[in-house]
């Protein structure tokens, strides 16, 4: 197994724009602020060369991979890297076998980055213990599940967790204009123009997926023809949408579409119209809006627009939340289509909206009122002999667990707020 095999030198016609684009030091990684400014930890680690056991946790086309170059052309230890989908007990155990015989002979310990660990099994997870737990390799692995779920936790226990985030549509931006201009390992030998509203709706389409963009980007160069006396490959909305496989809808996400269309969705859910509510889900969907943003407001509806008609609608639409977010586009659409239909079709009451607002206005108008003696803390040192707690009644004492006794404070103990 050769040194950096996961980066072997391929001629740069044969590997793909997104892996010829892949960013070789940190200053080349687009996103990932949070976890890549310069006084945050994992900069500070990799540039020192002091990494620890990591987990890299996020979507497709964040940067996973793309962080493992980076730390495979920085680090000082022996670099090996394996695919869990195509790699089994074996490969590790040569993996392992190096990195023993190296530790031994040099000093030098090993850096092994599994991709897509979370697709070994438990017994192949935990092979990787001892090694990790000893120093001798230094795990990264790379998911695109929750590892708090899929990973061990005696892995988990050894390594960090970093979660890359989807990337926005400003730093899509960014790489598809660095895949237009660079010479060496992007497009900028072809002469390429490429329409603005292309770049716009590319960037915003692509969902945060920088391989998705790339990938789309350069079929769009491969597959159009010249044109011209200049020769100019021009990249239109229409063939970018064509070759990501997305239509350009009208819906602009930063824009009054995108709320009207989420306002549209949530009042046709209150009205109990199903059939609307899946047509402007659709809509969204289509557009690329947010999953977890639309689940979002979905459990908001439960509570604002169902509440205690339904109590089991808040339960369903944060169990819709949940889902959504683990499992991700496009079965997520199913998940999001079934909680709208449930929210939709289930009966309706906004008393618990009711009562908190009206709550609210008391507690802003009359302030901080006497809380009455008998409900006060009795626990404390001198409660007694202030009267905290006298005269309360425990309602499991009574039959059915009710008792008449008075709770609000004194100036509005017959006050109704639902």
């Amino acid at each position: 197994m050769e040194q950096n095999s996961l980066f072997d030198s391929v001629s740069a016609q044969i590997l793909p724009l997104a892996k010829r684009l892949a960013p070789k030091t940190l200053d080349e990684v687009v996103g990932q602020d949070h976890i890549l400014q310069k006084d945050k930890f994992l900069y500070r680690a990799i540039e020192a060369d002091r990494l620890g056991s990591l987990i890299f946790y996020g979507p497709p086309g964040v940067g996973k991979t793309a962080l493992a170059k980076v730390i495979a052309n920085t680090t000082k230890s022996y670099f090996r890297q394996i695919n869990a989908v195509s790699s089994g007990k074996k490969d590790m155990e040569e993996v392992v076998a190096f990195a023993k015989s190296e530790f031994t002979l040099t000093g030098k310990k090993t850096t092994l980055f599994i991709d897509e660990i979370h697709r070994f099994n438990k017994s192949q997870q935990d092979y990787l213990l001892p090694f990790v737990e000893n120093g001798i390799i230094t795990l990264i692995g790379a998911t695109t599940e929750n590892p708090y779920f899929e990973v061990n936790k005696a892995l988990l226990s050894r390594a960090r967790v970093v979660e890359l985030n989807p990337l926005t549509k400003e730093d899509i931006r960014k790489i598809i204009d660095r895949a237009l201009t660079n010479k060496e390992d992007g497009l900028g030998e072809m002469n390429i123009k490429m329409e603005e509203r292309a770049k716009e709706f590319l960037s915003d389409a692509s969902g945060g997926d920088a391989r998705s963009a790339l990938n789309a980007l350069e079929l769009a160069a491969m597959t159009t023809k010249p044109s011209g006396a200049d020769k100019e490959i021009i990249i239109s909305l229409e063939i970018i949408s064509e070759c990501l496989g997305k239509k350009p809808y009208l819906y602009d996400k930063d824009g009054d579409t995108h709320y009207d269309c989420i306002s549209a969705f949530i009042k046709s859910m209150r009205g109990s119209d199903e059939n609307a509510a899946v047509y402007y889900l659709a809509r969204m969907l289509t557009a690329g809006e947010d999953v977890k943003f639309i689940a979002r407001r979905m459990m908001i509806l439960a509570s604002e627009d169902i509440g205690l008609a339904d109590p089991l609608a808040i339960i369903v639409a944060t169990n819709v939340a949940q889902a959504v977010e683990r499992v991700g586009m496009p079965e997520a659409q199913i998940i999001l289509a079934e909680g709208a239909l449930y929210l939709a079709r289930t009966k309706k009451s906004n008393k618990v909206v009711v009562a908190i607002g009206n709550a609210m206005s008391e507690v802003a108008e009359s302030g901080n009122l006497p809380i009455p003696n008998h409900l006060r803390d009795a626990h404390y040192s001198g409660s007694k002999e202030l009267g905290r707690g006298i005269g309360y009644k425990y309602p499991h004492d009574y039959k059915d667990s009710k008792v008449d006794q008075q709770y609000l404070p004194d100036e509005i103990k017959d006050k109704k707020f639902s």
